[in-house]
């Protein structure tokens, strides 16, 4: 049985006041409506991980899953800066910094994100305009 291609879908912290506010930059600014998005909480994602053999260990990462490969952190944050229309492709140079430097710095914004951005009690819910671009 043929495996389910998963390509250009953003996995993101549905309570996380920050990653919320990054799916509507993305939203804006992805003219092409490259990506789909789904809360790390849901069952699809759930189900997208287990298709791509990948083990959700925790929620403090944006995941990108193209190619049924998942990118994780800083890589993944580049990777969609480098689809997105206008001058945020430039952000892709960065890729040359070691990921371990990245992350580094990835990992202190998602370890604070709750306490400085706020967290919600709920996933946000799409509007009718922008629900074609989620897997519920």
């Amino acid at each position: 049985m043929p495996k389910t291609e998963y390509s250009n879908i953003i996995l993101f912290d549905g309570v996380c006041n920050l990653c919320n506010n990054f799916v509507q930059f993305i939203i804006k600014h992805d003219a092409k409506a490259t990506f789909k998005f789904a809360s790390l909480q849901s069952a699809t994602a759930a189900n997208i991980l287990a298709n791509c053999n990948y083990k959700m260990l925790d929620i403090n990462s944006v995941l990108l899953v193209k190619n049924n490969f998942v990118y994780t952190k800083s890589t993944a944050a580049l990777h969609i800066a480098k689809e997105l229309n206008g001058a945020y492709k430039i952000f892709f140079v960065f890729i040359i910094i070691p990921k371990f430097i990245r992350d580094f710095v990835y990992n202190i914004v998602a370890k604070n994100r709750y306490k400085w951005f706020g967290k919600k009690d709920f996933c946000m819910m799409p509007s009718k305009e922008l629900q074609a671009r989620f897997i519920l």
